[in-house]
Formats: C-alpha cells, sequence, structure tokens
C-alpha cells in the first residue's frame, strides 16, 4: 500500500465531527500522485453525500461547462484533484448549506496536498476556498482580477444555481473569466483542446 493509499483510508474512516453531521460522516474526496489540476470547493451537499461522488450534482454540471470538459475528464483523478475544503455534507444554515467544518482543513488539508507533487493549477471556488487560501475578500473582485492569481490560482464562484443570477449581473465573467479558464486548463492538459471543440460544437449546435 503507497502512502497516499494509506492515508486516504484513514480520511476515509474520519469520524472527528460525526455527532456535529446531520447524515453522519461520508469524507469524499478525489485525487492521485499525477494530478494536475485541483478543484478547491466548499463541500459535499446532499445528492454528493448520498452518491459519494464530487459533484454528482447540478453544481457539477454547471462547473463542467464552465471548465468546457466532459465527465468523463472531470472525474479523471490521474489528471484532476478535488479536494473541498470540508469533506463531508455540514447540513443547513438559513438559505443554504451550513460553512464547511472547520476540522477538515487542519487534519487533512496539507497531509493531502503534500502527496500531490504534480500540481500546477487550484481552482478556488467559492468564498471558503478562496478565503483559506489567499486571505478574506470580495469575491466578485477577485474572480474579475483572476489573472493576478496566476499561474497557480484560478478564483471562481460557487456554482450553484445562485451563481447564474450572478453571472448575468457580471457579463464579463462568461465573456472573460471563463475564455482564460479554458485555455489555461488546455495548457496544462493539452488532450482537452480536442474534447473541448467537440463540446464547443455540441453547444452551437443546441443553440
Amino acid at each position: 500500500m503507497t502512502e497516499l493509499e494509506a492515508l486516504l483510508m484513514e480520511v476515509r474512516a474520519c469520524r472527528a465531527c460525526g455527532d456535529l453531521l446531520p447524515l453522519g460522516p461520508r469524507p469524499v474526496v478525489q485525487m492521485s500522485a499525477t494530478a494536475r489540476i485541483l478543484i478547491a470547493s466548499q463541500a459535499p451537499g446532499t445528492k454528493v453525500h448520498a452518491s459519494g461522488i464530487p459533484f454528482s450534482d447540478a453544481s457539477g454540471d454547471r462547473l463542467r461547462q464552465w471548465m468546457g470538459i466532459t465527465p468523463d475528464q472531470f472525474y479523471d483523478a490521474a489528471n484532476i484533484a478535488i479536494v473541498p475544503m470540508g469533506l463531508c455534507y455540514p447540513g443547513r444554515s438559513g438559505s443554504g448549506d451550513a460553512p464547511p467544518r472547520p476540522e477538515c482543513a487542519r487534519l487533512w488539508r496539507e497531509r493531502l496536498l503534500a502527496q500531490m507533487p504534480d500540481l500546477r493549477l487550484t481552482l478556488l471556488v467559492g468564498s471558503y476556498a478562496q478565503n483559506h487560501v489567499l486571505g478574506a475578500s470580495a469575491l466578485t473582485e477577485r474572480v474579475r482580477d483572476f489573472a493576478a492569481y496566476l499561474p497557480r490560482w484560478f478564483p471562481l464562484p460557487h456554482p450553484s444555481w445562485r451563481s447564474a443570477i450572478w453571472a448575468r449581473n457580471h457579463p464579463w465573467f462568461e465573456k472573460q473569466v471563463l475564455p482564460a479558464l479554458r485555455s489555461e486548463l488546455r495548457q496544462i492538459w493539452p488532450e482537452l483542446n480536442e474534447a473541448g471543440q467537440h463540446s464547443d460544437d455540441a453547444q452551437n449546435t443546441r443553440v
């Protein structure tokens, strides 16, 4: 068993805050030692908790569309790692999900990232990931100023249903940020070019 395999077994057996989780613990993570792209997201929702597959919900559909990649590419752990700030569903708070449990980052995050020496780009998806890595600031300004964080980081809004309203109010996101995101991904993973062209053709056909 490799060091990474042993660590993932330890992570998936974690019960550090089990009594605080309404659906119980079920850590959800995707990674490998060869991953070049990291998606640092918020925390699993109820659908992801049920499936055990990261972003197996409408937010995942939207994020894959932003990235311009297929589900098969998205779930290719050899190239893409998905390590949310909170590994388990945290429950509800007000009109949305509660913040990620802080225990996860303290217990696991640095140990997990240390097992991925080939990471070249981290997508900071949502304010919790951005604030953890870059410090507290306004999400909209960070996303608009994405180029200032390259080549290591790429800040994005969380791809919940609310992001559709946010994107309509900030048209520069689709016109400037998303093309740049797809370009960065294809520089790191050139094999995406052909599939990305197919995806664009399919979208044009639907329109």
